[in-house]
C-alpha cells in the first residue's frame, strides 16, 4: 500500500497521471480513500488562492473512496475509472449535490437525477468530489459569475484559466482531481486547457451523447473529458462515448477501444499547419512564436508538414446563427422573468436569436452542409490539421475578454475565440494539447483537428507531441 515518506509525497501523488492512478487502485497498492483524502488535503490549502472548485463534499467523497475499497476487498467487478476522484462542471446536473450553472437563479438548486455524462463516470467507478466553476450559464471563454467569482490560472495568479470548463481545467492543473468533464460550443474544454497546460478535447458530435437535452438534433455544443495527459482523456472517453437510444445523434460506436494504448511516432502522417486559420483569426505573435517550435517537433516524429488550410467559409455564420438561435431557446423566457440577474452578453446572444427567420436558418443550415463537405474533402488530402488554440495568452481576470489582438478590435466576447468557433462549425473533433511556454512562463495550447469521427486520430497525434515534448509535465509553482 502507499504510504508518504515526506511531506510532498501526498502532493506529488495527486499530480500524477490518471491511467497510473487507476492501475494502482486496481492493484491495491493504493486506495481510493487515500487518493480522495490527499486530493481534499491539497484543496483545501490551495484552492482559496485557484478557486476552480465552487462545490465540495468532502463526506461524501470519502464515504464513496471506502466504498470503492471495499467493492474490491471483496472482489466484485469495478469499471476502468474505479476509486478515483473526479469533479463535474457546474453546468452538468448532479443528483443530490448542488448545480448552479454559474447563476444567482439556481444558487440553490440540487437536482434529482445525474445527467448522462455524470451517471457514466459514475459507472465507471469515479468518486464523485465536487463541482467545478463556470462563467454564467458557460457563457464565453473566461470562468467567473457573481456567486462565486473568477477562477484564477495556477500558472499564474491574477490571469484567467480560460471557460466555460475553466474550473475544471485548473483544478487539474492545480492537482485537485485526476480526471474532469466539460463541454464545448465555441472552445470550452479547448480553451481552458490551452491556458492552464493541460488536455482538452472536443469529439465529433454524438460520440459523447448529451441528455437531457433542449435541441437533441443540434451538433454545437459537445460534452467531453479533461485531463493532465492524452492517455487520460482516452481513458475518460472510453467510459464516456458511446450509443444512447434518447439521443438523436449519439454514435454507435462502443467507447472502450479509446482507452488502447498510443502511438509515439508520426511517421507518415500528413500535416497541414494552419497558424492563422488561413488568414481568418488574428493570433496574438506570442502563441504563433512558440506553436512554430512544437509544429518542427512534428516533423520529427516522422510527419509530413504543409502550410495549409481547409476552405472554412461560411464557418462564421454558421456558428454565429445557430449560437444565437440555442441562446434564444434556451434563455429568452428567463431573461423575460429576471432581466437585471442574467448579464448582458447573455442577453445580446439571445435577442441576436430571437431576431432571426426561418430564411436566416436556413441559409446558415446550407452553409453548415457545404462546410462539412468542402472541410470532408481537405482530409482527404491531410490527416490531421493544427492551429492555435486560442488566439491569445492569459489575461486579467478582472477584463471579460479581450477587445484587441495584434492590432485587430474585437467587437464581441465571441471573436477571440474565433480559431475555436470556427472549427466548432466544421463536425471535427479537435483536441487541445499542451503547446509549450512563452519566455516568462505562461502556457500555450496546440489544437489537432482531424475529419469528423477521426476521434482516435487527434488522440494518436496529440499523445505523440505530449510524449516528445514533454510541456504537460510543467505543473504550476502553487
Amino acid at each position: 500500500m502507499w504510504q508518504p515518506s515526506r511531506v510532498t509525497s501526498a502532493d506529488d501523488l495527486c499530480l500524477r497521471p490518471a491511467t497510473e492512478l487507476a492501475a494502482l487502485i486496481a492493484d491495491r497498492r493504493l486506495s481510493s480513500r487515500e487518493l480522495t483524502d490527499a486530493c481534499l488535503d491539497r484543496i483545501e490549502r490551495l484552492d482559496p488562492r485557484v478557486n476552480a472548485l465552487v462545490t465540495v463534499d468532502a463526506e461524501g467523497a470519502r464515504a464513496a473512496a471506502d466504498a470503492a475499497d471495499a467493492a474490491l476487498a471483496a472482489g466484485e467487478q469495478t469499471g476502468p475509472l474505479h476509486g478515483l476522484p473526479v469533479a463535474h462542471k457546474d453546468t452538468h446536473a448532479t443528483g443530490g449535490m448542488r448545480t448552479t450553472w454559474g447563476s444567482p437563479l439556481h444558487a440553490g438548486t440540487v437536482p434529482a437525477e445525474d445527467e448522462l455524462v455524470v451517471a457514466r463516470l459514475r459507472a465507471a467507478g469515479t468518486v464523485r468530489l465536487g463541482k467545478t466553476n463556470v462563467p454564467e450559464f458557460a457563457a464565453g471563454s473566461h470562468t467567473f459569475n457573481t456567486l462565486f467569482g473568477a477562477t484564477h490560472n495556477p500558472y499564474r495568479h491574477g490571469l484567467s484559466a480560460g471557460g466555460s470548463s475553466g474550473g475544471a481545467a485548473a483544478a487539474l492543473a492545480a492537482g485537485f482531481v485526476p480526471v474532469a468533464e466539460g463541454s464545448d460550443m465555441g472552445g470550452s474544454l479547448r480553451n481552458p486547457a490551452a491556458f492552464c497546460n493541460v488536455v482538452g478535447l472536443r469529439p465529433t458530435p454524438g460520440r459523447v451523447p448529451t441528455w437531457p437535452a433542449l435541441v437533441g438534433w443540434s451538433q454545437l455544443s459537445v460534452q467531453g473529458p479533461m485531463g493532465r495527459t492524452v492517455a487520460d482523456v482516452a481513458l475518460a472517453l472510453s467510459v464516456l462515448a458511446g450509443p444512447d437510444r434518447r439521443v438523436p445523434i449519439a454514435l454507435d460506436d462502443d467507447g472502450a477501444g479509446f482507452a488502447a494504448p498510443l502511438p509515439e511516432r508520426l511517421d507518415g502522417l500528413r500535416v497541414a499547419w494552419a497558424p492563422d486559420l488561413g488568414g481568418r483569426v488574428a493570433v496574438d505573435p506570442a502563441v504563433t512564436d512558440v506553436l512554430a517550435g512544437t509544429v518542427r517537433v512534428v516533423e520529427e516524429l516522422g510527419a509530413t508538414v504543409a502550410a495549409d488550410c481547409p476552405d472554412l467559409t461560411g464557418a462564421d455564420d454558421v456558428f454565429g446563427t445557430l449560437r444565437a438561435w440555442l441562446f434564444d431557446a434556451s434563455y429568452s423566457e428567463l431573461i423575460r422573468q429576471h432581466p437585471d440577474q442574467v448579464k448582458e452578453s447573455i442577453r445580446w446572444n439571445a435577442a441576436m436569436g430571437a431576431r432571426l427567420t426561418g430564411a436566416d436558418l436556413a441559409r446558415a443550415e446550407a452553409a453548415h452542409t457545404r462546410l462539412y463537405e468542402q472541410v470532408v474533402a481537405f482530409f482527404d488530402r491531410y490527416d490531421v490539421l493544427l492551429a492555435p488554440t486560442t488566439q491569445v495568452l492569459p489575461f486579467p481576470v478582472e477584463q471579460e475578454y479581450p477587445t484587441e489582438i495584434a492590432g485587430v478590435p474585437m467587437d464581441d466576447y465571441l471573436e477571440w475565440m474565433r480559431s475555436c468557433t470556427v472549427i466548432s462549425a466544421t463536425g471535427c473533433p479537435a483536441l487541445s494539447v499542451p503547446g509549450g511556454f512563452t519566455p516568462d512562463g505562461l502556457p500555450v495550447g496546440l489544437q489537432v483537428i482531424a475529419a469528423p469521427r477521426a476521434d482516435r486520430r487527434v488522440l494518436e497525434v496529440g499523445h505523440a507531441i505530449e510524449q516528445a515534448t514533454r510541456f504537460g509535465d510543467r505543473r504550476p509553482p502553487l
